[in-house]
């Protein structure tokens, strides 16, 4: 089976199927595990194929993190988003941000989130807490 050892930032990959999965080092290994990914998506867990799909997906991942910068999202944004996929009013949020008023000004931005709403959100939307925290 595949053993696999994080050291110093170095994936080592030792296997019986000659599979030579290494580090990402540059755009074309980052492409070819991407495109190899991509196919064995569907794989099932605890196959040889499936083992692959996973270490192929600690490889794209440490590779888009380190080389990728993700743009944080607007937490007004990831709100409406959110609301508008649940079919949420703006009264649905009462409860948790507070008065109709205060619902009305958090989300055209006149009024700043507080960190309880912050954490109310995250909760409600079962979101990451640093969707919300890095306005407060």
């Amino acid at each position: 089976m595949w053993q696999l050892w994080l050291t110093t930032k170095k994936l080592m990959i030792s296997n019986r199927n000659k599979m030579n999965w290494k580090v990402l080092k540059n755009e074309e290994d980052y492409t070819k595990a991407s495109n190899r990914l991509m196919d064995i998506f569907h794989a099932e867990p605890n196959t040889p194929l499936g083992d692959e799909m996973e270490l192929l997906t600690v490889l794209v991942k440490d590779y888009d993190d380190s080389h990728y910068e993700i743009p944080q999202l607007d937490p007004l944004e990831v709100i409406k988003l959110k609301m508008e996929e649940r079919g949420l009013k703006n009264k649905d949020l009462e409860p948790i941000i507070g008065s109709k008023g205060h619902v009305s000004s958090i989300l055209s931005g006149r009024r700043e989130l507080t960190l309880n709403m912050a954490k109310k959100l995250k909760d409600y939307f079962q979101l990451p807490a640093d969707t919300f925290l890095h306005t407060v």
